[in-house]
């Protein structure tokens, strides 16, 4: 083993029984396995979230639904981002729900259907805030009436309605998320108004369905809380919320040499030796995921004890400055994982970087493999 990222199966389980657990007023969960299942890989996570109750699985595009359903998961399916000129055809005869945004997205799923002789499962996008994806309150009621005539004429079935906090992850109470939920509730009048019956309503990402049970309405929609990682550490840590992380990245020693005093070591000689010391080589740089920035900064675990990675982060690996201690070639670096021996969490990674550890564990390059346990 060189380089590892080992996927905890069962973690990803409990995870979503946990959030399950939490879904107020009977919502199921829809697991978002988006991104590779946000670098966990996509078929196992979605597998496992099933099994641990999943209702639903999420994507954002239409190759992930449809490699979900060419696995055999049939569940209800959604895929929320297409771009203009995309084939919606196979999405449509495969029975996944396809998010659209505005009339024009609504009138290519109709014509999808028309193509295939099936019906397309359509859920609308409201815009309450974030200005991302959705029809904004301006355009809703056309949106709205033009999915009701579509709708009436075979083309297409409205099984959803939904929107996606901006704010949920500053807290439930942030004014931007009251205003959302009104948003929200005005735009699902104006659908009930227009003869829509939707399935499900869904507005809950991963922090809303830990802090806020009020905006769980039909289906609460976590992503990165299905992988055991807490969108709001303000507010506590994933053991808090009965969640833990999934992934370990692990990595080898791959070289130890002993050098002198004042040794540059890397590019730029970012790191210097103060004193004759062991360097140890690590077969792992930002190509796998490793950010550039964690250059003199970032922690990983060697033999028990934390240690600085020294001097710049390369493409292909980074070096540990170990001093006088016993390491030798073959003996194990974790970058990250649960935290239960004392290593770094996807979080610490995050915390030191100024970034979230959303983007540590999505980062992971394909090059290192997936091992699921």
């Amino acid at each position: 083993m060189r380089s590892e990222a080992r996927i905890d199966l069962q973690a990803i389980r409990d995870n979503v029984r946990a959030l399950a657990d939490r879904a107020a007023g009977g919502a199921q969960v829809m697991a978002v396995v988006k991104a590779d299942g946000y670098g966990h890989g996509l078929l196992p996570s979605a597998r496992a979230a099933v099994e641990g109750g999943a209702a639903w699985l999420g994507c954002a595009f239409l190759e992930e639904a449809l490699a979900v359903r060419a696995a055999g998961l049939d569940v209800p399916l959604l895929a929320w981002l297409v771009t203009p000129g995309e084939d919606l055809a196979p999405a449509v005869e495969a029975g996944v729900d396809v998010g659209a945004y505005d009339v024009a997205q609504l009138e290519a799923l109709a014509a999808a259907a028309r193509a295939t002789g099936r019906t397309a499962r359509v859920q609308l996008k409201v815009d309450t805030g974030l200005s991302r994806g959705g029809a904004t309150p301006a355009d809703w009621p056309d949106l709205c009436a033009a999915a009701a005539k579509a709708e009436a004429g075979g083309e297409v079935r409205v099984t959803g309605v939904w929107s996606h906090f901006a704010f949920a992850d500053g807290g439930p109470d942030h004014p931007v998320n009251g205003r959302q939920r009104a948003v929200f509730a005005e735009a699902l009048e104006v659908a009930d108004r227009a003869g829509l019956r939707p399935e499900v309503r869904h507005l809950a990402n991963s922090a809303a369905t830990l802090t806020a049970p009020d905006t769980h309405y039909d289906l609460v929609r976590p992503g990165v809380s299905v992988y055991g990682l807490c969108p709001v550490p303000q507010l506590g840590t994933p053991r808090d919320f009965g969640l833990r992380p999934a992934m370990t990245l692990a990595s080898t020693v791959a070289l130890t040499k002993r050098v002198p005093a004042g040794s540059g070591v890397s590019y730029l000689h970012r790191h210097r030796t103060s004193r004759e010391s062991t360097l140890a080589l690590v077969p792992l740089g930002y190509a796998d995921g490793v950010p550039r920035n964690a250059t003199s900064t970032g922690q990983v675990q060697l033999n028990g004890v934390r240690r600085t990675i020294a001097g710049t982060v390369c493409m292909d690996q980074f070096v540990l400055d170990v001093g006088d201690d016993e390491v030798a070639a073959g003996d194990e670096v974790l970058l990250f994982g649960p935290g239960d021996a004392g290593e770094p969490t996807a979080a610490d990674w995050a915390e030191l970087l100024g970034t979230i550890d959303y983007e540590i564990v999505t980062r992971v390059g394909a090059r290192v493999p997936r091992v699921h346990r």
